[in-house]
């Protein structure tokens, strides 16, 4: 039985990115979902009470995703001048798709209006300036952490599609930041 409800909340969270990549934030629904995961409204309202807690879910799913990809990239990277920085360097260093892209652009259309989704992007945005002080040269990795930002916004909102060629050198300049950029004591 615990099996099944799992499979079955994976379900609900598949269609939903499905629908959000289809129709936009604005198209997410309790019936849409419901409807392309071929199960009943009810179903969908027992995991998720609203849209807001349906598109929280959502988030939470690919933020989770996201921390887990982004942690083995740090692990990775252990052997860096700074790990955490190099790490989420590394981890950019990718094709950003659609249901990724779906995904951003509804929080975005949410954010403002959902206090919790506020908080949820404060706290990982406080958890990954706290790990770019932590390590050495902690302005430079700052500016460096800033400057890769900029870049995976372009990206991410589709704002700008970078050439492979373009991305490798674009990180390699982030790299270059940090280990150029004068220490400050």
């Amino acid at each position: 039985m615990g099996r099944t409800r799992k499979i079955m909340k994976d379900d609900i969270l598949d269609a939903a990115e499905r629908v959000v990549v289809r129709l936009g934030a604005a198209g997410l629904s309790i019936d849409a979902v419901a409807q392309e995961a071929g199960v009943s409204k009810s179903t969908v309202v027992y995991d998720h009470k609203s849209k807001s807690a349906l598109l929280e879910a959502l988030i939470d799913r690919r933020m989770n995703m996201e921390l887990e990809r982004q942690s083995a990239a740090v692990a990775a990277a252990a052997d860096t001048p700074h790990p955490e920085l190099y790490g989420r360097i590394n981890a950019a260093s990718r094709v950003v798709d659609d249901t990724e892209r779906a995904v951003a652009l509804a929080v975005c259309a949410s954010v403002s209006s959902e206090e919790k989704l506020q908080r949820q992007m404060r706290d990982w945005t406080l958890t990954d300036i706290k790990a770019m002080a932590d390590g050495p040269k902690p302005h430079a990795a700052l500016m460096s952490y800033l400057a890769l930002c900029g870049f995976f916004v372009t990206e991410l909102f589709g704002f700008y599609q970078w050439s492979p060629e373009d991305q490798i050198k674009i990180l390699e300049g982030v790299r270059t930041i940090y280990t150029s950029y004068p220490d400050q004591t």
